[in-house]
């Protein structure tokens, strides 16, 4: 069986590119298709697809297409039109931004599956890292460009014989604005990774001489991971954890680091927010076992990797009470809600929060619903179900 993959671009690693990497794992000889790849800015991560047989589009020799990757989105379908799939059985797709890597053309005997990490957010109303909204000439020409992008959007995502996923908060988005059913396959996480603080010491240099790692006694900071980019709620953890003078760990690097450094300096005598920038992952595993909780605030997160991988490790969670994490944490076993997207709830929780309340065993049980090796299982049961002879 000839597979082939295709992926919107590649220049940031993230949720998307984790999935793809676990797809290339199942099909390592499969070519991947994109409409531009930068190693450059992919940083330490570009190691991981150094090996990789990756077929770019005539975007990849526009000069300067590094930085008209949102503008030229509006050209992308046609990137991916240009592909010749004709020789594979299977295609699969991965898909978020708009850069329609699920419009590519197949023959009758391929089989197209598409995963679908979310409909375009900023198409559909969603809150983004770009607000092109407050600049007026870019609010007029953005509604143009997005009514044309969204039909695009609709008709190339009737397309694929199959839609996948993400969560059941993206399989409701699918239904609103594609009007296709779809089949859940939640992301895969490296649970490998993650070992429960109680069964082996990761804990490196943040162990203390006589700790105790059977509960969560005597973890000392709270956690934020993310991209620092709008729409991500780290300024609520900032902040709460400012006026709580809590100790909080920022993982994560973009936009919005200075503003919220300003955040934290406002508050005199607030020590206690430390800034890591990007973290390796051997140090990401530490944090995470290290944290008394990780404060999670994204709106309308499609489905958030980043609690399972605390949980994975033993790690209660602290989420928004929306979107994806609705589907991955569970009240009063593995984490807590608050309400709404602010400070005030979120410390509300805070105040009273007890990290010895969780047991990590309940918390990586959790984690396990969403192993690589289930992805792997579930995508391959998919295949063979529907594989065109």
């Amino acid at each position: 069986m000839k597979v082939a993959l295709a992926h919107d671009y590649l220049r940031e690693y993230g949720g998307a590119e984790r999935v793809l990497e676990t797809i290339h794992e199942m099909f390592p000889d499969a070519p991947v298709y994109t409409a531009y790849y930068n190693p450059e800015s992919l940083g330490v991560n570009a190691k991981r697809f150094a090996s990789w047989n990756i077929k770019t589009s005539w975007m990849q020799k526009v000069p300067f297409a590094n930085k008209l990757i949102s503008p030229f989105r509006i050209f992308a379908p046609f990137m991916f039109e240009t592909f010749d799939f004709s020789e594979y059985d299977l295609v699969i797709s991965s898909s978020s931004a708009v850069y329609f890597a699920k419009a590519v053309l197949t023959k009758p005997h391929t089989l197209h599956l598409s995963y679908i990490h979310t409909p375009p957010r900023f198409l559909y109303g969603y809150t983004t890292s770009f607000n092109y909204k407050k600049n007026p000439i870019t609010h007029i020409l953005g509604e143009i460009v997005n009514h044309i992008l969204r039909i695009y959007d609709f008709n190339v995502s009737q397309r694929p014989d199959i839609l996948m996923a993400n969560s059941k908060n993206v399989q409701a988005r699918i239904k609103k604005f594609y009007r296709r059913d779809s089949v859940i396959i939640y992301p895969p996480v490296n649970l490998k990774e993650f070992v429960i603080p109680a069964k082996a010491g990761i804990y490196g240099s943040l162990v203390k001489p006589g700790m105790t790692n059977s509960r969560m006694t005597d973890k000392e900071y709270f956690l934020s991971l993310n991209r620092l980019v709008r729409g991500k709620g780290t300024e609520i953890a900032v902040e709460a954890c400012t006026k709580l003078n809590l100790p909080l760990k920022v993982v994560g690097m973009g936009p919005e680091l200075v503003p919220l450094r300003s955040v934290a300096q406002n508050y005199v005598g607030c020590k206690n927010i430390e800034f890591l920038g990007n973290v390796s992952d051997e140090e990401r595993v530490k944090l995470y076992a290290g944290a008394k909780a990780l404060i999670v605030a994204s709106e309308d997160e499609d489905f958030g990797i980043t609690p399972v991988e605390a949980q994975a490790a033993g790690t209660p969670v602290i989420a928004l009470k929306a979107g994806g994490f609705l589907e991955t944490v569970v009240a009063g076993k593995t984490g807590e809600f608050f309400s709404e997207p602010n400070a005030e709830n979120l410390m509300e929780v805070l105040k009273d929060f007890d990290p010895q309340k969780y047991n990590p065993e309940d918390c990586r049980k959790q984690a396990e619903k969403f192993s690589e090796e289930r992805f792997k299982k579930e995508l391959l049961d998919l295949i063979e179900k529907n594989i065109k002879k």
